[in-house]
């Protein structure tokens, strides 16, 4: 909802809590729609908290941001809290809210969920000559859809208004300094809040960390990168299934054969789905784009699903089409990015670059370039042709000078934020550390003891792991699909955000 007012500095908003189920309390809290007038139209933000266990011995309170962009800050306070460590529960009042633009902070609409499903019906895992075209086509309808649908906000949902937002909710907290854990993309909105307001640091702990400069003034630095790692975690994935063919299942010893093979049969046939929709060679490189991200543990389940894929047998996770709650997702995920990244107007190098990025990842990466405007590896034909305003995005320096220590947490084969990000984000903040978590999969608090116990040391005690720290406890594939989440893992919600847009793997296991 987007209201008037007007003043000077934009006042701290008043949060009136009251009961939301489980524990946890809700609120409203408005802030201004832009920060260039504080005193004129607000929107209004959805909060949440759960508070410490021992109000006696609470410390502060915890902001929980997901990744995304576009996951619900609600929806993964609510989801994960739970698991949380009794530490982090003991010590904090845990809070989260949706950013704006998002969830049930005025979310932005783009594409409606039918035009979203012609798109990924449309697309193909296996995109043949003459592609780039038709996406750049496709991406300027996007565009254009987001304006039709969301104008009036699209110049305000950028990075540097959340983390000014962020700021006027440790203020109405109470809080005289800001404690958070961010993931993924989230990372980079604790990068710009510690960038901007270095001094109300108490700690911030950034795990599967953006490298900013990149992410913002170098997008094409940025995305060649991230295919590189997708496809890296693809193939290691590959090459495993090779090695050990009694455990995956797929392949009949040549997995990478039989893997391109699946994508055209698939593109040529689709699988029709049991909500009446159909699966074909892209679905497939989607739900793999997320779900790899689980790691190692999830190597068996991922090779019984390509079986399954193999056989038209649509009860495989690989072949669940992109549905509308992952489209509430993708839609602001790209727009934000769109404000957030500065990508050069030139349309012959975006041609270059999609072209060079396909090639350089073939697994996955062809589908991804050529799709409609999804998730991070699509965005680059949207967001050259970005026709709105930016005046929210964050461009100044990343050093985040006179702040406290910084705990940055980098996974090695991570195949969505790689992890030469994270090692550069400690080398670009004035005062970090880098924790190193040598494992597949996407983040490490949640899926490593290791790493689990170092950050919350840090943001309980302000413990800060010594110089090259390392964790190397990732659970290793089971020998068949398990049945339930191995111990020290939650396959869920805690490192995806948003159950929908990987199709949370776990429930489905048992």
């Amino acid at each position: 909802m987007i209201t008037t007012a007007s003043q000077d500095a934009p006042p701290v908003p008043s949060l009136a809590w009251s009961d939301c189920q489980g524990g946890f309390e809700c609120a409203s809290a408005d802030v201004p729609l832009d920060y260039r007038d504080p005193q004129g139209r607000t929107i209004t933000l959805a909060v949440i908290r759960k508070k410490a266990t021992d109000q006696a011995k609470r410390k502060g309170t915890l902001f929980m941001q997901p990744g995304g962009p576009g996951n619900s800050g609600v929806d993964f306070v609510r989801n994960n809290h739970a698991d949380l460590p009794a530490a982090l529960r003991d010590s904090f009042d845990v809070f989260g809210y949706d950013v704006r633009g998002v969830g049930r902070s005025s979310a932005l609409q783009c594409w409606d969920d039918q035009r979203y499903t012609q798109a990924v019906t449309q697309a193909k895992g296996v995109p043949g000559p003459g592609s780039f075209g038709p996406a750049l086509r496709e991406a300027a309808d996007f565009d254009q859809a987001c304006v039709d649908n969301s104008g009036e906000l699209l110049p305000y949902v950028g990075t540097e208004y959340v983390a000014r937002d962020i700021d006027l909710l440790r203020q109405a907290l109470g809080e005289d300094q800001l404690t958070y854990y961010g993931r993924s993309f989230g990372t980079y909105i604790g990068t710009v809040y510690a960038a901007m307001f270095p001094d109300r640091v108490r700690a911030l702990a950034l795990d599967g960390a953006y490298d900013p400069v990149h992410y913002a003034n170098r997008p094409y630095a940025y995305d060649r990168p991230q295919y590189l790692a997708l496809d890296g975690a693809m193939s290691r994935f590959l090459d495993w299934c090779a090695a050990d063919q009694a455990t995956c299942g797929f392949g009949d010893g040549d997995p990478r054969a039989a893997f391109e093979q699946l994508k055209r049969d698939l593109d040529a046939n689709p699988v029709p789905t049991a909500n009446g929709g159909q699966a074909n060679g892209y679905t497939l490189v989607y739900r793999l784009m997320f779900n790899i991200n689980e790691g190692k543990v999830i190597w068996p389940s991922l090779g019984e699903a390509l079986r399954k894929a193999q056989q038209r047998d649509n009860t495989s996770f690989l072949l669940r089409p992109p549905s509308p709650a992952s489209f509430d997702f993708l839609g602001p995920n790209v727009v934000v990015e769109c404000v957030d990244r500065d990508y050069p107007r030139d349309l012959g190098r975006l041609k270059r670059n999609v072209t060079a990025n396909a090639k350089a990842a073939p697994l996955l990466g062809p589908a991804m370039a050529y799709g409609p405007p999804t998730y991070d590896h699509q965005h680059a034909t949207a967001c050259v042709q970005w026709p709105g305003e930016r005046v929210s995005r964050y461009d100044g320096s990343y050093r985040a000078k006179g702040s406290a220590p910084i705990l940055v947490v980098g996974t090695t084969g991570d195949p969505d934020t790689p992890y030469q990000d994270a090692v550069a984000l400690s080398r670009q903040l004035d005062n970090a550390s880098l924790l190193t978590f040598k494992a597949e999969g996407h983040t490490a608090f949640g899926r490593s003891a290791c790493a689990t116990d170092a950050v919350t040391s840090y943001l309980v005690d302000l413990k800060v792991p010594g110089r090259g720290a390392t964790c190397a406890d990732e659970t290793q594939p089971p020998s068949a699909t398990p049945r339930v989440a191995p111990p020290g893992t939650t396959l869920g919600e805690l490192r995806n955000g948003v159950d929908e847009r990987i199709d949370r793997i776990g429930p489905a296991l048992r």
